[in-house]
């Protein structure tokens, strides 16, 4: 294949335009770098691109007929969307152990995953960063949510992520618009569980609130096109190139800086290299591990040592348990509500919160729910009258090496190029983890005076029934590794090269001109939702590498 260069480098070049992404040209362009943005898929278009439920179910068919969306079609986030924001399996496969499932959910367009994400913004907590200290199991992190905070602020200002000031340690506070109001139904639950509870309170959710879309503000805030790579672009210093899907990074002889990016064009098929000064991976955790292991000296001429080989290793998501269930009652006219990252509730981590540890497993677990949000019309109902709610606990995963990434032997992409795969199964541990959720959210369905169901117990779904059954099946007692969509790890920081991938500035150890700021750093996965972590982690990450760029110290 031709092969085609750009001559002249850029300051920064950042690989994928999420919500990663497009925090790093907006911090990077708005102190004056220049700044290429690759993306490995399409542009986005308001008119071809936002709902529309007749047109989108015709979608989903097809990509149910075809294999296009044999696995993402599982996840109750692709009912709800656009489903051309989920890639095509067939063109981007990847491979697993026959008994080990990885549901792995990706979106290549400009703007990636933030376009179907949940919109739930919670902060971790020095009991995440510095869980080891507590329990004796892995490794704590470089940084605290002390070296976070200024961040963390900044983009919550930004995004005007709407909260409550909770006062709570396991899940600090942040700079907050008003909240979205609880449905009443959630209000009274919420007064049941402080009554019946000691350790535990239900609290409003932060995050984004439902978006409605106008002419102009077709995206979401949520999504990177409507927020961060929007400002990036107005700076004048970025640069948006899609349709490039990355290969590897380049290195010159006798050299441990990266010189640039290797890219295919996704139409041409053409290879192409551009050249940057620093380059920053915000692929998505799985993604920027694969082009990272395909940058290696096994891979690429002079390329990346690995010599401790943990690249790739201590992949996690987040365990999780599902239920939705019914409370009696008449339910009053028009009572539905919005579901959003702020229109819903939480319940924070609980357990394991004092010194001794108290229950079988390490960490712990929140629970995300919502009632009286559900607009389904009442002729679809099987159950009477009342209100439905949902319960979902999402519990830290520990950083294992077993459960890693690796390159296929003997399987590649549309494009050449090997396709990941993925080793990674649920520990005791997990599992335990899950037992006490199961049993912790029957327990709160109970006190309020509701019954557990399955959804389709709760509602006829004459149309998808066959696949709601498979969904069901393989989501109990806990959905399968990746089903959450919240894969962290297999490029984590650390304190040295023997037992991390970057330093606490995200700087790779063997090629200091790299970066990596999306969930492929992350130490330990935590149980809060990781998305405004992870643009936190990129914000500081670009602000330390600017002004060491300024100093000429990169």
């Amino acid at each position: 294949m031709q092969i085609q260069t750009t001559a002249e480098p850029y300051d920064a070049i950042v690989v994928g335009s999420g919500a990663t992404g497009g925090v790093a040209a907006k911090e990077l362009g708005e102190r004056g770098l220049r700044v290429l943005v690759l993306e490995a898929g399409r542009d986005v278009d308001p008119q071809r691109d936002q709902i529309n439920p007749v047109r989108d179910m015709a979608r989903r068919a097809y990509g149910l007929a075809t294999g296009k969306h044999r696995y993402q079609a599982l996840h109750p986030g692709y009912w709800k969307t656009n489903p051309d924001f989920f890639v095509d399996e067939r063109e981007n496969p990847y491979t697993t152990p026959a008994h080990k499932p990885f549901y792995w959910t990706r979106g290549r367009q400009v703007g990636g995953k933030s376009h179907t994400w949940g919109g739930i913004t919670l902060r971790l907590s020095d009991y995440e960063f510095k869980a080891a200290q507590r329990d004796g199991f892995g490794e704590d992190w470089p940084i605290a949510h002390a070296d976070l905070a200024p961040y963390y602020t900044r983009l919550e200002q930004f995004f005007q992520v709407r909260g409550v000031r909770d006062g709570l340690a396991q899940l600090p506070d942040g700079d907050y618009l008003p909240p979205s109001p609880l449905t009443p139904r959630e209000a009274e639950l919420q007064g049941l569980v402080s009554s019946h509870w000691s350790d535990r309170q239900l609290i409003h959710s932060r995050g984004f609130a439902l978006h409605k879309p106008t002419p102009e503000q077709p995206w979401s805030r949520a999504a990177s096109p409507g927020s961060s790579l929007k400002a990036a672009l107005a700076t004048g210093n970025v640069e948006l190139r899609s349709n490039a899907v990355v290969s590897h990074l380049m290195f010159e002889k006798d050299s441990d800086r990266a010189s640039g990016v290797a890219f295919i064009d996704r139409f041409t098929q053409t290879a192409q290299e551009v050249r940057g000064k620093i380059i920053v991976l915000c692929a998505s955790a799985i993604e920027s591990v694969r082009i990272l292991l395909h940058s290696t000296a096994a891979h690429q001429p002079h390329g990346l040592p690995n010599e401790a080989d943990v690249l790739g290793r201590y992949l996690m998501d987040h365990v999780s348990t599902t239920q939705f269930f019914w409370l009696p009652g008449v339910p009053a006219p028009g009572d539905t509500f919005p579901l959003s990252g702020s229109e819903s509730f939480f319940i924070p981590r609980f357990c394991n919160l004092g010194q001794p540890q108290a229950e079988s497993f390490l960490r712990g677990y929140g629970l995300w729910g919502g009632i009286q949000r559900f607009a389904v019309p009442s002729i679809l109902h099987k159950v009477g009258k009342g209100t439905i709610g949902f319960l979902i606990g999402h519990g830290e995963v520990l950083p294992r090496p077993e459960n890693r990434v690796s390159l296929s032997a003997d399987t590649v992409d549309a494009w050449g190029i090997p396709a990941a795969h993925i080793d990674c199964a649920w520990s005791d541990n997990e599992h335990q983890m899950v037992a006490h959720m199961r049993q912790e959210i029957q327990a709160t369905v109970a006190a309020a005076g509701g019954e557990c169901y399955a959804l389709s117990e709760l509602f006829h779904m004459p149309a998808i029934a066959p696949l709601m059954g498979r969904v069901e099946k393989s989501l109990l007692p806990a959905a399968p590794p990746g089903y959450y969509i919240h894969e962290v790890g297999g490029a984590r920081m650390g304190t040295s090269p023997q037992n991390s991938v970057v330093n606490a500035d995200n700087q790779c150890w063997e090629a200091p001109n790299v970066l990596v700021t999306d969930g492929a750093c992350w130490t330990s996965s935590g149980w809060q939702s990781p998305t405004l972590t992870e643009m936190a982690i990129t914000a500081r990450a670009c602000d330390r590498i600017a002004e060491k760029l300024r100093q000429g110290s990169v």
